[in-house]
């Protein structure tokens, strides 16, 4: 394949738009003088881009989507995506950012969260075009590593190159533990660039070291040392901290859209900028300028990435109901109706019929089928559901469609 057609200023535009950094930028003697642009628009085959993921837990966020993204348009500019499985280095954990040693996973647990990370990226890359995507479990190569090659890999790098490396040298000068098998970590990742032959490899701006080390792998190995792009970590829905599970900042891809949606329709103003640029293919000059109108369109595209149209425009319908719902609940105008007129168990279905919401019962068992029925926000499709005592309804509002309210008194 001839990349030459890559060479419009709109197609690198693409290709780093939200890149943080690109390195190197002006290549050493020893190499070829040329940066990244140049040998897009120069290489006679598809460049081989990298991204690795260890499977470190089930679940992705949309924080680890940015690399996997920018991975994506690299398949579109007709390059051979290399997505590495970190099977392997998964069981040693990446140090990165961390001020303790990681638990070490099992096997076991490797291999469940591999398959479950697989599942999850598949909205976002292309699995299907022949030759765009190459998956690869770096236990392919790590496991036959003998003893004389892991120490010709460990004399690549000194005990204060490590040390300089950004968490071990927070946690040295703390005098927090540093364990042996950490260091090798950086070399592991970076031994999986000289196993694939790496030209490009795509990571967060905390991967800076570890792509550096395969870099100088490279070159030891006798190969073209490969550029990196470092991508933004993403600032998480609170606005402050980095997304996180454990901070609760997050939107996960496996969530369903309706949870999607209503965290991303609340996303901080000072936000909308970055996570367009990072999570959206959307113009960026061309973005609805109120800033409510933004979180609305945000949210649509990215539920709509990773579920589809039609069901990001039923989230977004959901949602908004949900709100008239609340609102209508909190204000004095919502009329009330009284339960102590009622025998229970009372059925659903009469009551909506006693309240005035429903003309009939036969009118209340059709709305209760047909999704329009509501009690505090949550929708209730069974038409035989029946309550026992009034405690259960006291002070909630029950809806029927968009404008019928009443709300439930003892």
């Amino acid at each position: 394949m001839d990349n030459r057609a890559l060479a419009t200023s709109e197609q690198l535009a693409w290709l780093y738009r939200g890149v943080s950094e690109i390195f190197p930028n002006q290549p050493s003697s020893q190499e070829v003088s040329e940066n990244l642009a140049q040998k897009l628009w120069q290489a006679d085959r598809p460049l081989r881009v990298k991204l690795g993921i260890d499977p470190t837990g089930a679940d992705i966020h949309l924080g680890h989507s940015i690399p996997v993204r920018k991975l994506r348009a690299f398949q579109d500019a007709g390059h051979q995506a290399v997505l590495i499985i970190g099977d392997f280095t998964a069981r040693i954990g990446d140090p990165s950012g961390k001020s303790e040693v990681r638990r070490q996973l099992t096997l076991e647990q490797v291999q469940q969260n591999a398959q479950t990370y697989l599942e999850q990226v598949r909205p976002i890359l292309d699995f299907e075009t022949p030759g765009r995507l190459e998956i690869r479990y770096n236990s392919e190569w790590l496991e036959k590593l003998d003893l004389a090659k892991i120490l010709e890999l460990l004399a690549t790098m000194t005990v204060g190159q490590m040390l300089a490396k950004e968490g071990f040298a927070e946690r040295y000068k703390q005098e927090n533990p540093i364990y042996l098998h950490e260091f090798f970590y950086p070399l592991m990742q970076g031994y999986d660039s000289v196993a694939v032959e790496a030209d490009v490899e795509l990571g967060g701006t905390d991967q800076k070291f570890n792509i550096a080390v395969g870099r100088d792998l490279q070159r030891h190995f006798g190969q073209t040392p490969q550029f990196g792009l470092l991508m933004p970590i993403l600032i998480g829905t609170d606005g402050v901290q980095k997304m996180s599970k454990s901070l609760g900042n997050y939107v996960g891809l496996k969530e369903d859209a309706l949870s999607m949606y209503s965290k991303l329709e609340k996303t901080p103003d000072l936000l909308l900028e970055q996570y367009y640029e990072l999570l959206t293919n959307l113009s960026l000059e061309q973005l609805p300028d109120n800033p409510r109108d933004r979180q609305k369109l945000l949210a649509l595209d990215i539920v709509t990435q990773y579920h589809g149209e039609a069901a990001a425009k039923a989230a977004q319908q959901t949602a908004m109901e949900l709100v008239l719902a609340k609102n209508a609940a909190t204000a004095d105008s919502v009329p009330e109706f009284s339960l102590q007129s009622v025998k229970f168990p009372a059925p659903l279905f009469y009551l909506l019929s006693a309240s005035g919401l429903c003309a009939t019962s036969s009118e209340a068992k059709r709305q209760i089928k047909g999704g329009a029925v509501r009690l505090d926000g949550e929708r209730i499709s069974e038409a035989s559901l029946s309550f026992d005592t009034p405690s259960a309804l006291e002070g909630k509002v029950l809806q029927v469609g968009k404008k019928k309210f009443v709300r439930l008194t003892s």
